[in-house]
C-alpha cells in the first residue's frame, strides 16, 4: 500500500507508517506542490497525508477516485471540500487536541507581546532608538483581572482560559454555537452573544473554524464594535479576520492592538503595513511548531493512515457517515 505525503514530516510519523508496510512517497520540495502535480501523484497512491495548505476540492477529489481516503495533519480542514469527500465515499481525518497547548501558548505569547508593543519595541534598539528615558513614552496595558473574550471555546481555547485565568485572573466570556458547560464549571465563564463578546472583551481571542458563516467574520463593523483599549488575537485561519479593516482599525485606533499567527492572504508580503506597526504582532503560523507537538500530529496523521489502510475506522474521522453501521 502506498501513500503519498506532501510535505517533509517528522520521522515520528514515517516510522508508523514503516513499521504498518507503508510505501511512503514523500514531497521534498521548499514551494507548494503545483495542483496538477498533485493530482498526479495522488492517482498512483492508496492514500494521501496532506500537509499544508493543498486544495483539496471536489476537481481534485475527482480526479483521485484511486484514494482511499485522506489524513490531514492539522487541525483545520478547511482545505478540503469534505462534502464532496463525502458523497464519494472518502473519510477523512485531521489531527485535534495534540495543538491545543502549543497553539494557545502561541495565543498567550501575542496577547502579552500585544499589552507592551513588544515586537514593535524591540525593532527600535536595532534602529538606535534606545536612548532618552520618558516616563510617559511607550506605554502598555497590564492584563490582571481583565476579561477575555473567546470565539470558539473548544480544546485551544480552554487550554487559552487556563493560562489566562492563572496567570492574570482574567474573567472568561465565550461565543459558541453551542454552550460549554464545563469551561462554564470550571472558569466561571459566561456564555454571551457574539455583540457583547465584542463589546465586553479586553482580550478578544478567535479559536473557531473557517467556514462561510465565520469568514471576514470580524471586519469593519466588529473592529468598531470593541472597545478602543482591546486586544485582537487570531491564530486561527486569517480567513476570519478582513485585513484591509483590521489595519484601518489599528490606524484609526479604533482598537488597541492585534496579535495574528495567520494573516489573509498567507503567506504575508513583506511590505504589509502589520509588519511595522507599533500596535501590531505577527508571526509566521507557528501554533503548532514546536518539536512535540509537530511529531505528536505526524503520529496521529500517521495512525489515520495506517488504520485506513487496514480496512478499519480511522481514529479521528471527520465523515464518519462512509464508514457503514
Amino acid at each position: 500500500m502506498k501513500v503519498y505525503i506532501t510535505r517533509m514530516i517528522p520521522e515520528a510519523g514515517l516510522h508508523v507508517l514503516r513499521q504498518a508496510g507503508v510505501e511512503i512517497i514523500q514531497y521534498s520540495g521548499k514551494t507548494n506542490i503545483e495542483s496538477a502535480a498533485l493530482i498526479k501523484n495522488c492517482q498512483a497512491v492508496d492514500a494521501l497525508l496532506s500537509v499544508g495548505p493543498n486544495k483539496l476540492d471536489a476537481d481534485f477529489l475527482q480526479a483521485c477516485p484511486n484514494l482511499k481516503g485522506i489524513a490531514l495533519m492539522s487541525a483545520g480542514y478547511d482545505q478540503i471540500n469534505l462534502q464532496a469527500a463525502t458523497e464519494q465515499n472518502i473519510p477523512v481525518s485531521n489531527t485535534p487536541d495534540v495543538l491545543s497547548n502549543a497553539t494557545a501558548d502561541v495565543a498567550f505569547l501575542l496577547m502579552l507581546a500585544v499589552s507592551r508593543n513588544a515586537f514593535y519595541m524591540h525593532k527600535t534598539i536595532g534602529k538606535s532608538e534606545w536612548s532618552f528615558f520618558e516616563p510617559t513614552a511607550n506605554l502598555g496595558i497590564e492584563l490582571n483581572g481583565k476579561t477575555l473574550g473567546i470565539l470558539g471555546l473548544g480544546r485551544i481555547g480552554m487550554s487559552l482560559a487556563q493560562k489566562c485565568t492563572a496567570a492574570y485572573n482574567m474573567q472568561l466570556i465565550y461565543h459558541n454555537r453551542n454552550r460549554n458547560t464545563t469551561a462554564e464549571r470550571t472558569f466561571g465563564a459566561k456564555y454571551v452573544s457574539f455583540e457583547r463578546l465584542l463589546e465586553e472583551s479586553d482580550v478578544l481571542s478567535v479559536h473557531a473554524n473557517l467556514t462561510d458563516e465565520t469568514k471576514n467574520m470580524f471586519n469593519k463593523k466588529a473592529f468598531t464594535q470593541m472597545k478602543p483599549t482591546a486586544i485582537f488575537i487570531n491564530t486561527a485561519r486569517g480567513g476570519l479576520h478582513n485585513e484591509t479593516d483590521l489595519i484601518e482599525a489599528l490606524e484609526n485606533e479604533t482598537i488597541w492592538g492585534a496579535g495574528l499567527d495567520v494573516t489573509n492572504p498567507e503567506p504575508m508580503s513583506s511590505d504589509n503595513p502589520l509588519l511595522h506597526m507599533r500596535n501590531a504582532c505577527v508571526l509566521p503560523h507557528i501554533g503548532s511548531a514546536t518539536q512535540e507537538t509537530r511529531s505528536k500530529m505526524a503520529v496521529v496523521a500517521a495512525n489515520n493512515i495506517v488504520a485506513l489502510l487496514q480496512g478499519r475506522q480511522m481514529p479521528q474521522v471527520l465523515n464518519p457517515e462512509v464508514y457503514p453501521k
